[in-house]
């Protein structure tokens, strides 16, 4: 009787970790395409990363105090001269909570600009899991200044 409760429920354990560590590689994925599109100029490739829900929500905030509500719209239809000026941008320092097919993830992200211009923000996004696939729906972007 113990065996036939116990083999279900550690098999069903590893399948919940098992999805979860794809799910982990999966949204990395999409973080880092996110960035490279936007420096990059793609903007259809940008917006696949996107799924604007009526929630949906992006703030940022400059390093010099300055806070900005940006319409979620401009993250699959950007102005023309507010994206692709190149450089490079690394994440790190992940931290996510998935949850079905919601989750939030925090990181650092050091930006290059094609001058060498380095920028740093912390990052909170909101992600959703569409029709199989994690999308974007909420961010905050916090410029800072490193000591």
């Amino acid at each position: 009787m113990k065996r036939t409760f116990l083999i279900p429920l550690l098999t069903s354990l590893f399948y919940i970790g098992f999805g979860q560590a794809n799910d982990t590689v999966a949204i990395k994925q999409l973080l880092e395409k996110e960035s490279a599109t936007w420096r990059a100029g793609d903007i259809k490739g940008h917006a696949d990363c996107w799924h604007i829900q009526p929630y949906s929500k992006v703030l940022a905030s400059t390093d010099d105090g300055h806070f900005f509500d940006i319409p979620p719209e401009r993250m699959i239809d950007p102005s023309p001269n507010s994206m692709g000026k190149g450089g490079s941008a690394v994440n790190s320092n992940y931290k996510m909570n998935i949850h079905g097919n919601d989750a939030w993830v925090s990181h650092n992200e050091e930006s290059t600009s094609k001058d060498g211009k380095k920028t740093y923000s912390y990052e909170i996004r909101i992600l959703e899991k569409i029709e199989g696939e994690w999308k974007l729906v909420a961010e905050s972007i916090h410029i800072y200044k490193p000591k």
